[in-house]
Order: structure tokens, then sequence, then C-alpha cells
């Protein structure tokens, strides 16, 4: 059974880190593109970074570049975020998912709550 678990999500002070992991099971993980979204309440999902495999190019949106990394290690099939200088409007539910290089099959974690507050 293919499956997406994304952990490591809380609160946060402004100015604090978090490290977001997502661990996939029951596909050939080294054959997916891995990319975090975010969805705050009220508003739309949007791409957070997306990283290819093995990993030679990443891509981030413009709102956490810098503070922001994406890496991912084949041999344990977990794709991560490391989340640096967090602010209030990086308050979202963050998801995890995987596209398929070479086809149009796509999968989704059930998201991860992170939430940056005083």
């Amino acid at each position: 059974q293919m499956q997406l678990v994304e952990s490591g999500g809380g609160l946060v002070q402004p100015g604090g880190s978090l490290r977001l992991s997502c661990a996939a099971s029951g596909f050939t993980f080294s054959n997916y593109v891995m990319t975090w979204y975010r969805q705050a309440t009220g508003k739309e999902r949007v791409l957070v970074a997306s990283i290819t495999s093995p990993g030679s190019r990443t891509n981030y949106a413009d709102s956490v570049k810098g503070r922001f990394t994406i890496s991912r290690d084949n041999a344990k099939n977990t794709v991560y975020l490391q989340m640096n200088n967090l602010k209030p409007e990086d308050t979202a539910v963050y998801y995890c998912n995987a596209d398929y290089k070479w086809g149009d099959v796509h999968y989704w974690g059930q998201g991860t709550q992170v939430t940056v507050s005083s």
C-alpha cells in the first residue's frame, strides 16, 4: 500500500526552526520527484519546495528561499524540509507529495501542522 507519512510539525516561536520528515512506503521512492506543499487556513495549497531524484535539482517558493532546505535520502525513502527563521506567515498544514517521473501518478501525505506564534 502506497503511503506518505509526514512528521515533525508543531508549535514554534518566530525565528525558530523545525525539521519536517516524510517517510514513503509501498512504491519505488527514487523514481519520484518529491515536493512539499503547504495550505494555510482559507487559502489554496501552494508549492514550498521540490527535489528531483537523486536530488540534483531543487526548487523553492520565493517566500522560503534562503530559509528552507529540502533534501532526500533515497536509502531511507525519506524527504526532509529544514525550516529556519520561521515566520508567522509560515503557519500552515504542510503536505508531502510524490510525482512519478515518467507518468501521471501522484501520492499525497495526510499533512502535518506547523504553527509559528509567540
